[in-house]
């Protein structure tokens, strides 16, 4: 069973369509019990980070012990980091140490919203058969800042930003597999394998 978290964000029901596209049971929720009862868990995002962590502060503890996969998606990639700046200082849940910066007014458009590509800097299991120069859907103001280390796939958009991270059981990405067509399921299917190892 995958759960997916409800902390009041948005895009929960077409996160579980895909992951069940590619064979997954889900389950929307936020017991506790249910997720240590979990083969993996997925923290979707739509959404702003202080209401996101103001929800998450029961679960905060065991999310950053648990040894099962977990993605974050958009803004639950970006709960992964120390900081985030968005609507002040907010504290995250440091999983992967870095900060949360807005876009500044010249990269262009703010939100990055639409399709855009992703380079790949670092073989990863989650990424299995996508290859660099892949098209994924983003949208979002906010990234995530961090040591290279970390990063598995950048995107350019004015500047070159994280579009995937990871350490350890930890996957993030900032674009929207769940609304990026074959490629999006292919990542969700690789996490759902992830999940099974």
């Amino acid at each position: 069973m995958i759960s997916i978290v409800d902390y009041g964000v948005g895009n929960l029901k077409s996160i579980k369509k895909a992951l069940e596209m590619v064979g997954a049971k889900t389950k929307i929720t936020r017991d506790l019990e249910d997720l240590k009862n979990s083969s993996g868990i997925v923290l979707p995002g739509v959404g702003a980070v202080r209401p996101a962590m103001e929800k998450l502060k029961e679960l905060k503890e065991f999310i950053k012990s648990t040894d099962v996969p977990v993605l974050g998606i958009c803004l639950g990639m970006q709960l992964f980091a120390t900081l985030s700046y968005e609507g002040g200082e907010v504290e995250c849940l440091n999983i992967i140490p870095g900060v949360v910066r807005k876009f500044q007014d010249d990269v262009g458009k703010i939100p990055h919203m639409g399709w855009n590509q992703i380079e790949i800097v670092k073989d990863n299991e989650l990424l299995h058969g996508i290859e660099s120069g892949t098209f994924f859907y983003f949208v979002h103001s906010y990234f995530l800042e961090t040591e290279k280390s970390f990063i598995l796939t950048e995107t350019d958009y004015g500047i070159s930003f994280a579009s995937a991270v990871s350490k350890d059981n930890y996957y993030g990405v900032q674009f929207h597999p769940e609304k990026s067509g074959d490629d999006g399921i292919k990542l969700l299917e690789n996490f759902y394998r992830i999940c099974r190892a």
